[in-house]
């Protein structure tokens, strides 16, 4: 068993040492003198508990959010949130209301960074939620090519009734993820008066993360669905174009 941690270990700190560099399993394998298979299971089990992840696009594996959150650290995802950090910064200047960048994480949605506001009762959000039952994890969902929304599906089900109560059949699934793509946003209220809404994120022309915000309702309804629609979609296409530039 100690073994066995050793050498999870050894694998963290050997992905750590350039965490922006993914690292094939058989690199990592004769890297550290372990057997294909032992460094498999290992991996796995890494992977599972989101010390590691598989990287995006590339072969590979690279530092997951668990092992940033040990520290604080926001060096998961740092492009994005770099890029992201000052338009979200002046989203909440302008509304004075929470803003958060979160990513797709399995069936989560996962927050990166929050932006605060000053307001003394603050809406509260976990950093890990189903993806259905936020507007930043529709949203996300939205603009996942089709076959991938489809493997979603298939792998963790349909939303169920206290998740996305519109979207529980399949037909009725795909009506909304249709609405929300061809809105371009996502709005959701909760059962505890929260209202949710998100703006999608892109580079090379994937969705890799989304824009939010949340607030109560009655700030909702004195702020103006409009003005906040505005505001984000604007700072939203802000960020769009900076990474598209990077």
């Amino acid at each position: 068993m100690i073994q066995v941690i050793n050498r999870a270990f050894d694998i963290l700190e050997f992905i750590g040492k350039d965490p922006d560099k993914p690292k094939v399993l058989g690199e990592i394998a004769q890297t550290l003198n372990l057997n294909a298979g032992t460094c498999s299971n290992i991996i796995k089990t890494m992977v599972s508990r989101k010390y590691i992840e598989k990287a995006e696009h590339k072969k590979g594996y690279i530092l997951g959010p668990a092992a940033y959150n040990l520290t604080g650290n926001e060096g998961y995802k740092k492009e994005l949130i770099e890029i992201s950090k000052p338009d979200m910064e002046l989203l909440t200047a302008e509304l004075n209301e929470n803003s958060e960048l979160s990513v797709l994480q399995k069936d989560l949605r996962l927050v990166l960074l929050r932006v605060k506001s000053d307001h003394d009762v603050q809406a509260r959000t976990a950093s890990e939620k189903k993806a259905y039952d936020t507007a930043a994890g529709r949203i996300m969902l939205a603009y996942l090519p089709e076959a991938e929304i489809e493997a979603f599906v298939q792998k963790y089900g349909l939303p169920k009734e206290d998740e996305w109560k519109e979207a529980k059949s399949l037909s009725s699934f795909f009506v909304e993820i249709s609405k929300i793509r061809s809105a371009g946003f996502a709005i959701q209220i909760s059962v505890n008066q929260i209202v949710g809404l998100a703006v999608p994120l892109f580079k090379d022309d994937k969705i890799v993360g989304c824009l939010g915000m949340y607030m109560p309702t009655y700030r909702y309804d004195t702020l103006g669905p409009d003005l906040i629609l505005e505001s984000i979609i604007k700072r939203g296409n802000a960020i769009n174009e900076k990474l598209k530039a990077s």
